[in-house]
């Protein structure tokens, strides 16, 4: 027994040394693929591409509440933002045709890239301009620039990322890119507040718009991604297009604007629809439908905070900054659930959880709408929890389910439809929302909006029982 036992030490501490030893090597892997420039610039690119989202959609209606427009009127402003959900429409454009000049000088992701941003600083700047009171048709104007320019920025940003490292590092740019995102939302959605309170909503939009020389100055650093030459490109959709049909397309006999219609266009569609059958049309569904509970209550939930007597500042403090911490905590808990699980289960979990922390907004709605004295912040803090860490959850699984479907020759055109289609039904909905809260009230507003979670759970079970999960974008006819 001496003997043994005076064996284990050593090996304890072998052991010990070769875990240690294993912290080390993978700190420095976490280093040395974090600090590489695509990875660090995307980053940056990230937080250009966050800054305008909220600028647009829940910010603007606290703007507009603040200023005292009616919520019918906030309402239909969040038609606005179904530009980002008909952005498939011109992708192709973004995906293939150079900017005079610009792509001579920067490459044809960078100069999409750079337009797009400078869009966006010249409508914030134009917002802040205007006043609500007398110019709310100036004010829809300025924002629908905004958001036009940042849905093309974030086509040509989606196909930077994806072509400017090997596929090893794609998991890296997508966190990387993320954290950038997640941080432009704290600052448009927290920061402007504070900004508006501190001083006015003018000074606050102005300073937005300055903050958009992060992502200026980072498309600048950047270098261009690698593509493919046109002659491939060309090679690559006839085969696609005699494999489609069944037979020889002689794409080289058609005439220019054909063949590139028939390219950017039709094959990226048909191949979805090849690869899954029926069945696509019920992943489709399932797409537009998934987000339609949340999209349609955030357009009230600033409005909603300030009517029931909450500063600009408490908004700021729970609702963006705490909230911001929630998220982040609900990703990184879908991310391990992901590990364990698989796709599905975490996406059915998601669909529950978002659904039903609607009923939570109106559990506080009717109680306080009732006469009751006014919320505390504790109750703010327990529906914002509830709501940002569901939504970090349903997020983070729906975004890798999305990019699961992609076949890598088609990302841009494929991705670009997915996350269209995500959003346009609930953007549509949601123009309705002031509409019913100034109708029904705020507490059947939350109910109506707790309904509309329940096709996307249906639409999980469904695929869970009908189709194995898709393979991974890389795998998805990777020979073509």
């Amino acid at each position: 027994m001496s003997s043994g036992s005076g064996d284990r030490p050593p090996q304890s501490l072998a052991a010990t040394g070769r875990t240690s030893e294993g912290w080390l090597d993978a700190c420095r892997q976490f280093w040395s693929v974090y600090t590489r420039k695509p990875v660090m610039a995307i980053a940056l690119l990230g937080f250009g591409a966050g800054l305008p989202f909220l600028l647009v959609f829940s910010t603007l209606t606290a703007w507009l509440r603040d200023v005292g427009v009616e919520r019918t009127t906030i309402g239909f402003f969040a038609w606005i933002g179904i530009t980002y959900s008909i952005k498939v429409f011109w992708a192709p454009v973004v995906d293939r045709i150079s900017l005079p000049l610009l792509s001579r000088w920067l490459g044809q992701r960078r100069s999409w890239i750079l337009l797009g941003q400078l869009g966006i600083a010249v409508g914030l700047v134009w917002m802040s301009l205007l006043d609500p009171a007398t110019e709310l048709w100036w004010v829809a104007v300025a924002a629908l620039l905004v958001a036009f320019s940042s849905s093309t920025q974030d086509v040509a940003l989606d196909a930077f990322r994806i072509e400017a490292v090997e596929d090893s590092l794609q998991g890296a740019m997508s966190a990387s890119y993320i954290f950038g995102y997640r941080v432009a939302l704290l600052f448009a959605g927290a920061g402007s507040l504070y900004l508006a309170e501190w001083y006015n909503w003018s000074l606050s939009y102005g300073a937005m718009a300055l903050m958009m020389a992060v992502g200026i100055l980072a498309t600048f650093w950047c270098q261009e991604p690698p593509h493919i030459s046109r002659d491939q490109r060309n090679e690559q959709d006839a085969a696609m297009m005699d494999r489609l049909f069944g037979r020889p397309m002689h794409m080289e006999r058609r005439p220019g604007w054909e063949r590139w219609l028939l390219g950017a266009v039709v094959c990226p569609i048909l191949e979805f629809f090849q690869r899954n059958g029926w069945l696509a049309l019920l992943i489709l569904a399932f797409v537009a439908v998934f987000r339609l509970s949340d999209i349609t209550m955030a357009v009230m939930a600033n409005p909603f905070y300030l009517d029931m007597g909450y500063s600009k500042s408490d908004i700021a403090s729970i609702a963006k900054v705490f909230g911001f911490f929630m998220t982040i905590a609900g990703s990184a808990l879908c991310g391990v659930l992901v590990i364990r699980w698989g796709m599905y289960r975490p996406l059915l979990l998601g669909a529950i959880l978002v659904s039903s922390t609607n009923l939570l907004f109106a559990t506080m709605a009717f109680v306080f709408e009732g006469g009751a004295e006014h919320p505390s912040l504790w109750w703010l803090t327990l529906v914002i929890s509830t709501d940002n860490l569901s939504g970090g959850i349903a997020s983070t699984a729906f975004v890798a389910y999305l990019s699961s479907l992609a076949n890598k020759s088609y990302t841009a055109t494929q991705y670009a439809l997915f996350s269209s289609l995500m959003t346009l039904p609930g953007k549509f909905i949601s123009g309705f929302s002031g509409w019913v809260v100034d109708g029904l009230g705020y507490g059947q507003f939350f109910v109506v909006a707790a309904i509309l979670g329940i096709p996307a759970v249906v639409l999980v079970l469904i695929l869970m029982r009908r189709m194995p999960l898709p393979a991974p974008a890389a795998e998805n006819h990777s020979q073509s």
